[in-house]
Formats: structure tokens, sequence, C-alpha cells
């Protein structure tokens, strides 16, 4: 391996590695192995903190490598190594999490699964509760009753909201806030 320069203890992480990249590039087989040796703890640390599930980090890990290795002719050594990297990083991520959550695989489970029903099914002993929501529901004004349900209950977002009702995003946020409030106080 050549010797990226020789003032190495004053340099950081992210200049060694554009030097490793650099020379990597001109065929430095030690710089290549020190660069994926150097990153391949920094990406699955950096992946780990933002996931679910911690043995996804690996996979991703070895995703952001492979991609490294493909692409590493596109690096300008000119340019700080880091955020060419910490770029593959986020797209292989969130192809990862993609390709996991489109199969669904996670939301999948039977009626058969007790403890499902127990955790995810509506309790009728919980039935007089809903009454006292619907009640508190209907001493909303129309208009605010309408905003709280689709924001809060059928899932749209405030900016769906907003066009729907003829309203600006943040009164559609404050109607909401202050309607939970209000209920919260009206069910206490």
């Amino acid at each position: 391996m050549q010797s990226p320069s020789n003032n190495n203890a004053q340099k950081t992480q992210s200049e060694l590695w554009t030097e490793y990249a650099g020379l990597a590039q001109s065929g430095d087989k030690s710089a290549y192995n020190t660069l994926l040796r150097e990153i391949a703890p920094f990406i699955r640390n950096y992946i780990l903190k933002t996931l679910a599930n911690p043995d996804w980090a690996d996979d991703i890990t070895q995703e952001v490598l492979i991609s490294v290795h493909k692409s590493l002719k596109t690096y300008s050594p000119e340019r700080p190594f880091r955020p060419w990297l910490m770029a593959i990083v986020s797209f292989r991520r969130t192809d990862y999490l993609r390709k996991h959550y489109n199969s669904r695989e996670n939301k999948q489970t039977t009626l058969d699964d007790f403890d499902f029903q127990k955790s995810h099914v509506t309790n009728p002993t919980h039935a007089g509760e809903y009454k006292d929501i619907e009640a508190a529901l209907d001493t909303l004004p129309d208009n605010q009753r309408k905003v709280f349900e689709m924001i809060k209950i059928q899932g749209y977002t405030a900016k769906e909201v907003a066009n729907e009702m003829g309203m600006s995003v943040s009164a559609v946020k404050v109607s909401a806030h202050r309607t939970m409030n209000k209920l919260k106080e009206i069910l206490e």
C-alpha cells in the first residue's frame, strides 16, 4: 500500500477514507482492503441505531459494501468520501426496508391466533367506553369533529384534510390538537 500522507495522526477518519479511496481507485489493493475494513463497522453501527430489527444491520452493511465496491470508480477523490458513502448507506437502507415492508410478511397473521385477537380485536367489554367517546365527539362542532375524525381516526394527513376542508395545514393541526385536549377533558 502506498502510504497516505505521512501525518496520519493528525487526519480525521473521513480524510483518511478519502485518501484510501483515491489510492484504491489507482489500484492499491491494500488501501482498498483498509478502506473496507474501516468503513464496515462504521456503517453497521450507524445503521444499527436506525433499525427496528438489529439483525438487518449486517445485511444492509453487506449491501453497502457491495455498492461501494461496484461504484468506487464513480467516486471523485477531490471531494470528501464520507458524504458519498452516506448517500450509498441511505439508498441501501431505504431499498432494504422497502423490500421488507412491501413483502408484508411482517403483517400476516391468522384469525386463529388468540393472542392477536386479544390485543387487536375490539373487546366487547369496552363497548361502554366507545359510547362515551362517541358522545364526547357529538359535543363538538361539525367542522371540528370532521377534522378530528379525518386525521385521528381515518388517517388522513393534515395536508389532505386542509385541501378537503378549505383550511390551512397549520389550522388543521391546531384544530386536531385542541380537539384532542377537549376530548381528554370531557372523558376524564
